[in-house]
Order: C-alpha cells, then sequence, then structure tokens
C-alpha cells in the first residue's frame, strides 16, 4: 500500500514537472520568436525608413538647388553662368536624383508609397522636360520667354515635386511611428512571457512541496501506527 502510494506522488511530480518542461519550451519559443520579430521590426525602421528618408531630404535638396540654379540664371542673364555650364550643373543634379530614386524604389514600400512615388516620378520626368526648354531658350538668349515659361510651367512643377517629395517623408514619419509601437506591444508581450514562466515555476514549485509535506505526513502517521 505505502509502495503504491509512493508511485503515485512520484507519478504526479513527474507530471508536474513535465508540465513546466513544456511550458518553459512554449515560453521560450515565444520569446524567441518575440525578439526576432523585435530585430526585424528594429532592421526595418532603419532600412526602410530612416535611410529612405534620408534619401528623400537629398532629393528635396537637390530640386531645390535646381530652382536656385535655374532662377540665378534666368534673372541675371546668364550673366554668371553660360548655357553649358548650366546644362551641366542640371544634369549633375538629375543624375544624383535618379540615382537616389533608384536607391528608394529597392526599399520596402507600403502601396501608399507605391503610388506616391509613380506620381513624383512622373513630376520628376516634367520637371525636366521643362528644364530642358527652359535651356533651350537660354541658349537662344531669348529671356522673356524662357522667363514666362519658368513662371507658368517651371515653377509650378518643381513645387509639385516638392509637395509629393513632402508627402512621402510623411509617410515614412507615420510608418516609422507605427513600427515603433510594434516594437513597444513586443517589448511588453516578451516581459509578459517572463512573467508568466516565473509564476509557472513558482506554482509548481509550490505543488512539489505540497505533495512531499503530504508525502511525509503519511509516512510519519503509518509508522507511528505501525509503532502502535
Amino acid at each position: 500500500m505505502r509502495f503504491a502510494y509512493s508511485i503515485k506522488q512520484k507519478v504526479k511530480i513527474a507530471s508536474l514537472l513535465f508540465c513546466v518542461m513544456a511550458c518553459t519550451i512554449l515560453i521560450r519559443f515565444l520569446e524567441d520568436k518575440s525578439v526576432k520579430d523585435m530585430n526585424e521590426s528594429f532592421v526595418s525602421m532603419y532600412k526602410d525608413r530612416l535611410i529612405p528618408a534620408t534619401d528623400l531630404f537629398y532629393v528635396a535638396q537637390n530640386t531645390y538647388a535646381k530652382r536656385s540654379l535655374l532662377e540665378s540664371a534666368l534673372y541675371t542673364q546668364l550673366s554668371n553662368i553660360t548655357p553649358v555650364a548650366l546644362s551641366d550643373q542640371l544634369n549633375g543634379f538629375n543624375m544624383v536624383i535618379d540615382s537616389l530614386i533608384k536607391k528608394y524604389e529597392k526599399t520596402f514600400l507600403i502601396a501608399q508609397e507605391k503610388q506616391h512615388l509613380i506620381e513624383l516620378k512622373d513630376r520628376l520626368e516634367n520637371t525636366a522636360r521643362v528644364d530642358a526648354e527652359l535651356l533651350e531658350l537660354l541658349r537662344n538668349k531669348d529671356f522673356d520667354k524662357a522667363g514666362s515659361l519658368y513662371e507658368n510651367a517651371g515653377r509650378i512643377s518643381s513645387d509639385r515635386t516638392i509637395q509629393k517629395l513632402s508627402e512621402l517623408m510623411g509617410i515614412q514619419t507615420r510608418v516609422g511611428e507605427e513600427l515603433i509601437r510594434d516594437s513597444a506591444y513586443m517589448v511588453s508581450g516578451s516581459k509578459l512571457y517572463s512573467t508568466l514562466q516565473i509564476a509557472l515555476a513558482i506554482v509548481i514549485g509550490v505543488l512539489i512541496v505540497g505533495i512531499v509535506f503530504t508525502s511525509n505526513v503519511v509516512k510519519i502517521n503509518n509508522e507511528k501506527f505501525n509503532l502502535n
């Protein structure tokens, strides 16, 4: 009888220890997944948000530089720059912008960003066409027509390009904030898993102590009964 009771208690302890092991493995798996997701979130924030936002800023910076260069050429009647030098500088700005846009295209883009990027590329192409027309007019020293074209088309095209860049940078900020919130949620989940693991270990430990204590009480009672 005592042997059967001892076996029963050992089975209970073994079962509880098995539960601890199974729960620990499950929690560990969830923690590893949480850490992996957090790492991916931070990597995405750097590669797909921070770097692209910087690239968009440089696109805007080069767009402003082109605008300033054209206005200087138009309103000073090429006193400080030749048409060839102007063309070379504009081409240099365009090459930098094209390179940055191609780099930006390779990052992870949400649907709204893809649509905005299509519109941005259309506006950049339109601006390039206007720039080519302006250059031709400036080569021919037709400053009146060049000034009219810039005021009616060039300036508007440049403004629209910058506006679209601002919208894209706004999306970058919003998506970055969402990634930060997701990371905070993952961190809270990881803390919860650790708390559950500690609580489970305490509960199982108390149960095992209780079983052992009960087993000792029964053993003492049996020994007293045998002595009597």
